[in-house]
């Protein structure tokens, strides 16, 4: 990846850490979520520049030590009941504002589109329609938020439609990896996650945008059925 100019990396560095500094603000500043996110991304640095993705050939791709551990501790919150109260403490309107962020990765990707590091159905270009969500985020976070006129209603859509958008692109993504598992772009596949910072792309920055979806998504439900139980309960 020497090929790649300066900026690339620096910008999507700088965006891995906008993340992680947005959703660190939407948890209430709690340390231990801080402490296990940059292990996370420690670990994950160090096998990165150690080429320890590179080699693309075994069963299962090493790439999955990316992605496993991630979703892993996302499911861990979800089963777990310390887990679910931290998902139903942070803060919807901040994590509306976290989507944002996809407006640099697409510029990103696009930039390692034209240096041949991804395949151009990674970007805007292509199939990847993630920076839908990233431009309506701060209208949303304006008028669900702000000026309170969206319905909640309309906002958990929102998610449901947005994490569809991001799951169908990581979809792409890992069919376009140059593992095994390939199946699209064999021209241009998509190796720059294999390099740091990049590797940060699967496991840090899209894992917690699909955690702040998941957790606005379950904390919109709750207060939708809460809000339908009430009127049932007020009717009678």
């Amino acid at each position: 990846m020497q090929h790649l100019p300066f900026w690339l990396p620096l910008l999507f560095i700088l965006i891995t850490f906008c993340t992680i500094s947005v959703f660190y603000f939407a948890s209430g500043k709690r340390t231990i979520f801080l402490v296990i996110i940059l292990c996370f991304l420690l670990v994950e640095a160090g096998l990165g520049l150690s080429g320890f993705f590179t080699k693309t050939a075994g069963i299962p791709p090493r790439l999955a030590l990316l992605v496993l551990p991630p979703l892993l501790f996302i499911i861990g919150l979800f089963i777990s009941s310390k887990g679910r109260s931290f998902i139903d403490s942070l803060n919807m309107a901040t994590l509306t504002i976290l989507h944002t962020i996809r407006i640099g990765v697409e510029i990103v990707l696009f930039g390692l589109f034209l240096y041949k590091a991804v395949p151009g159905l990674m970007t805007f270009e292509g199939r990847n329609m993630d920076i839908i969500s990233g431009l309506s985020a701060p209208i949303v976070y304006y008028f669900g938020y702000k000026k309170a006129k969206l319905p909640s209603a309309v906002i958990l859509g929102w998610n449901l439609l947005c994490l569809a958008i991001l799951l169908f692109t990581v979809i792409n993504a890992i069919l376009s990896a140059p593992t095994p598992l390939q199946q699209l772009a064999f021209d241009q596949p998509m190796i720059a996650i294999l390099y740091f910072p990049f590797v940060w792309l699967p496991g840090i920055v899209v894992p917690l945008v699909i955690l702040s979806h998941l957790s606005a998504i379950r904390q919109l439900v709750k207060s939708l059925l809460l809000k339908k139980q009430t009127r049932v309960t007020l009717a009678i």
